[in-house]
């Protein structure tokens, strides 16, 4: 009797599993341009938000010159390529326009990508406007002065007096602004030296279980590998989660815009890497190797960036297991950023709760941050156009 007893609540659970709603796309999206309309609002200057805390009725702002200024602009045009609206519009163009003194800037930042190609780059793909893509192009140029040939990487952090010439895991992202001018009426350089940043990357940051260090140490002289250390992780030999995240999208991106399959394999693999470290509940710990977990923090940034990431891998990846692989892994890590968990509904203005910015420092724990945000609207339009491609076929 016992047997049959615990067969039925086994069928039970089996159903119900099956019966869990899929996610629904629109919905998220649907979410998402709500808060912006709510967000937008308040915003009454030409700051740029940074991030928030529960019960917040207002953003944490930074100026146009911090590295994450081109994620809000970012959020409004992605939006409105969903919605249409042209208030949303409107917002997009008053926060990208500044960011063009970031262009030309004698300052030099490695973060340039971030800042002009997620407001310029969106608001050219949306609108054509011949004066975006002269930005775009500028900050291209901009960023090329970070490239040292004897390294053969661009130099992140030039103003960090600690180390001779260093690399971060982040700046793979940078590139596609490189690989989109050289394509769109820029120099031929722009593109070699993208490439062999991400060659560069490959050969020393990516470990050989590809997992990566967040930092490479080279010199700066004869370009040698002297150690790879970590800034934001638990460790030099740890896994920080959004490190993980950053690469393996970079890697796929540089495949999609050089067709050179090295990359797309190293992609799949710190893909695989993430995929096969994640906790029963599906979003990653700041760092994969924390001791305190279970009672680390959470990165739902991390778990956004890696999700937009695996759906390019979807679309780029030829054979039917990893395309299966990667799409499923994706649409995982979305639905569980649109529950109950992870949305912050009336909590804030946000989208998403629940992202680390630098553990170390202590900063940014626990917290709502813009960037979550950005990568949680690109992935949710991404599988959103996924899913309409497939019911076509």
């Amino acid at each position: 009797m016992k047997k049959y007893f615990l067969l039925a609540i086994l069928l039970v659970l089996i159903v119900a599993c099956t019966n869990q709603p899929s996610l629904n796309i629109n919905q998220a999206l649907d979410y998402c341009v709500a808060k912006v309309q709510k967000s937008m609002n308040s915003i009454t200057d030409e700051k740029y938000p940074r991030n928030m805390e529960n019960g917040q009725t207002s953003w944490n702002s930074k100026g146009v010159r911090s590295w994450t200024s081109g994620f809000w602009p970012g959020i409004l045009w992605r939006a409105y390529e969903y919605s249409g609206d042209e208030a949303i519009r409107k917002q997009a163009e008053r926060f990208t326009g500044p960011i063009q003194i970031i262009a030309n800037s004698k300052a030099r930042n490695h973060d340039i990508g971030f800042m002009v190609f997620c407001s310029f780059g969106n608001g050219y793909r949306l609108t054509g406007s011949e004066e975006y893509k002269q930005i775009i192009l500028a900050a291209a140029d901009t960023l090329a002065t970070l490239f040292n040939p004897k390294v053969g990487t661009i130099h992140s952090w030039p103003g960090n007096k600690e180390y001779q010439h260093n690399i971060i895991i982040d700046n793979m992202m940078n590139l596609e602004l490189l690989f989109w001018a050289s394509k769109n009426g820029g120099k031929q350089y722009l593109y070699d030296i993208a490439v062999k940043h991400a060659e560069t990357t490959m050969q020393y940051i990516v470990r050989p279980d590809y997992g990566t260090y967040h930092v490479g140490i080279f010199d700066s002289t004869d370009g040698h590998f002297i150690k790879g250390v970590t800034h934001q992780g638990y460790a030099d030999d740890s896994q920080w989660a959004r490190g993980q995240a950053w690469g393996l999208y970079g890697f796929a991106m540089s495949y999609r815009e050089t067709g050179k399959k090295e990359f797309l394999e190293t992609s799949q693999k710190m893909a695989d890497y993430f995929i096969d470290r994640l906790p029963k509940d599906g979003i990653p710990y700041w760092d994969f190797d924390d001791p305190k977990i279970p009672d680390a923090p959470k990165d739902a940034s991390a778990a956004a960036i890696a999700a937009s990431g695996m759906l390019e891998l979807y679309q780029l990846s030829a054979d039917a297991a990893a395309k299966t692989r990667y799409l499923n892994a994706a649409q995982a890590l979305i639905k569980r950023l649109s529950s109950t968990d992870y949305l912050s509904r009336d909590k804030n203005m946000a989208f998403l709760l629940h992202s680390t910015g630098h553990h170390p420092k202590n900063s940014e724990i626990d917290v709502s941050i813009i960037y979550a945000d950005y990568y949680f609207i690109e992935a949710s339009l991404r599988l959103k156009k996924i899913k309409e491609q497939n019911s076509l076929k």
